[in-house]
């Protein structure tokens, strides 16, 4: 996790960062990530991400930086990774605590403790059935901008709810990564941007839109748990 301040000439005046690895060794991840014994899964804890912002606003906190002067805060994640809110968390996330850290006030918020991110390889069977849901690889590129991958979004929702069907009814928001983050930033669940939204092989390009037909080949309830997408631009 990467931090960069710059000012109105846009001169660098500060920058640190925090290594999942080195910094978190309590999440035992390497590169950042879990590979799992069937070697296509790849995850990563999701509260070793929020840990990890927790320590950098501590490092700057501690080197004197002064927060008063922030005017506007931009940020970028990994495409694919998805994030999983448990029904609830929305209180506490609009509620959390200044007095503890953000890892202590969220960590029983997530459906999901290990986020399947941009590596997982996992889903081709659910791959298979959105494409043939929808009338073909050709077609779903054709709504969606790509054929079905194993690491967009849609089919690791796909895979979660056909694996684990309590753990999908019990999620209330599912994030992306980039919209996760701003979410910590905001105290409420951010929308998802258009960009990373079209690397979810579920975005109807054109129409910047949720494609209904990749929705129900997905799971019961989706777009709820999704929101509206945004142009990317959106102040929020």
């Amino acid at each position: 996790l990467k931090v960069i301040a710059i000012d109105e000439q846009l001169r660098v005046i500060y920058e640190d960062n925090v290594h999942f690895d080195k910094d978190l060794p309590e999440f035992k991840t390497q590169g950042g990530v879990c590979i799992h014994s069937d070697r296509l899964t790849v995850t990563s804890p999701v509260l070793m991400w929020v840990k990890a912002l927790d320590m950098i606003l501590e490092k700057m906190k501690s080197s004197g930086f002064n927060f008063s002067q922030v005017r506007a805060l931009s940020g970028a994640g990994q495409q694919h990774g998805s994030v999983y809110w448990k029904k609830g968390s929305i209180q506490i996330l609009k509620n959390a605590s200044s007095e503890l850290p953000l890892h202590q006030s969220l960590k029983g918020c997530f459906s999901v403790s290990n986020s399947p991110i941009w590596m997982d390889s996992s889903t081709a069977s659910q791959c298979r059935a959105l494409e043939k849901a929808v009338g073909g690889a050709q077609h779903l590129a054709s709504v969606t901008g790509s054929r079905a991958y194993e690491r967009f979004t849609v089919n690791q929702i796909a895979k979660i709810y056909s694996q684990n069907p309590e753990v999908y009814k019990q999620t209330e928001r599912i994030s992306l990564v980039s919209s996760f983050a701003a979410s910590l930033f905001l105290g409420a669940y951010a929308p998802i941007d258009y960009s990373d939204g079209s690397g979810m092989n579920l975005l109807q390009i054109w129409e910047k839109a949720w494609s209904k037909p990749c929705l129900d080949a997905c799971a019961p309830g989706l777009e709820e748990r999704l929101g509206c997408p945004v142009p990317s631009h959106s102040v929020l």
